[in-house]
Order: structure tokens, then C-alpha cells, then sequence
């Protein structure tokens, strides 16, 4: 598990909960700046498909990933329960698009489990455990790692492109 899953000094940590489908994820709480509702950007020509395109938020122009297309999740629809989630990683400032957000939770060590290993059939990096409380099971995900990748990989074909 990374540094960035691990459970600090056996304390509980908090994390954000959030559905894609019908499976529930979470990211650490501490990442999170704020949920807006969904609403339309601009696109950004020759960008990956995931990068839905910029939103201005007050003033900084922020990139939003659409999350189900990022994880390979199949067909994007956009509700009233989307919503996008804004984020502090890396020192930037990114938008994720996700289905809905349900609440958070709190986990402490004996309730995260190392990630399973699947012998390379996909990427598990961004994966920090799976948690476990009662009947619910959350995919963590390392969201600043997978962002940032994500942001370093558009920053570089941009500067290719120049």
C-alpha cells in the first residue's frame, strides 16, 4: 500500500465517498477543495478523451477528467446527481467528474485491505486498498497520483505540440 493509503499513527482517516457506476470509491478527504454540479466546459482541442475539457472557477482555469472514461467504465451519461469534484493535488487545481457523491466515511486501519494483485491483466497503481465497513466495500484510489500522471502526460503533449 502507498504512503498515501496507509492509516497515520493508527488514527482514522477520512475519505470522501463517490460512485461511478455501481461501484463506490473514495478518495482522501484532505484533497477535496469542493462538489459542484455539473456543468458544461470548454473543450481543449486534441486533448485526450478523458479530459472533458477546462471550467473558469473564479478566476484559475481548472482541467476536469471525466472519471468513468479515465477508468475505462463504460458509457459516460451526465444527470442531476453528476457532479464534479474539485480537487488540490500536486499544487494544481483539477476537476473529476463522477456520478454522484455519496458521503464520508471514516476508516481506520483494520478496515483498509491491501489492494489484490491481478498479475498485470490491468493498472492497480492508483489503487491504495479496498476499505471495508459493514456491507460496503470502497476501491481507494490514490487520487493524487493518478491526477497528476494524468496532468503531467496533457502538460507534455502540449509542450510537444509548441
Amino acid at each position: 500500500m502507498s504512503e498515501a493509503g496507509m492509516v497515520l499513527g493508527g488514527t482514522q482517516r477520512e475519505f470522501l465517498t463517490f460512485r461511478l457506476g455501481a461501484e463506490e470509491y473514495g478518495i482522501d478527504i484532505l484533497k477535496v477543495q469542493e462538489i459542484r454540479g455539473y456543468d458544461p466546459v470548454t473543450r481543449i482541442a486534441n486533448s485526450p478523451d478523458f479530459i472533458k475539457g477546462v471550467i473558469n472557477l473564479r478566476g484559475n482555469i481548472v482541467p476536469i477528467v471525466d472519471m468513468r472514461i479515465r477508468l475505462r467504465l463504460g458509457e459516460v451519461v451526465y444527470d442531476e446527481m453528476t457532479v464534479v469534484i474539485i480537487l488540490n493535488v500536486g499544487s494544481r487545481v483539477v476537476g473529476m467528474v463522477v456520478d454522484s457523491v455519496s458521503d464520508v466515511l471514516a476508516l481506520d486501519e483494520a478496515q483498509v485491505r491491501p489492494s489484490p494483485e491481478f498479475g498485470g491483466a490491468f493498472d492497480t497503481r492508483y489503487i491504495t486498498g479496498l476499505g471495508a465497513l459493514d456491507d460496503r466495500m470502497l476501491i481507494l484510489i490514490d487520487i493524487e497520483t493518478l491526477i497528476i500522471d494524468d496532468v503531467m502526460a496533457i502538460a507534455g503533449e502540449t509542450a510537444g505540440a509548441a
